[in-house]
């Protein structure tokens, strides 16, 4: 249950670097590095999402002693 806080956490953590990157870049007049920043953020987070729902249907998987 421990991982799930630290995850939510991390996501946050992302969220609000690459909030302030974006804000930065933006303000610099670099709108491409910021949508760019912005879609790199998206892109960990959801890997770390994905895995995350890995572990959950392998856990249902072992659960339930399916193949």
């Amino acid at each position: 249950m421990g991982g799930s806080i630290d995850l939510i956490f991390k996501i946050a953590g992302v969220g609000i670097l690459v909030a302030a990157a974006h804000w930065v870049l933006k303000s610099a007049g670099k709108e491409d590095y910021a949508f760019i920043t912005t879609l790199g953020g998206v892109a960990v987070v959801l890997m770390w999402v994905i895995y995350q729902l890995g572990n959950l249907f392998e856990q249902v998987k072992s659960v339930f002693k399916l193949f």
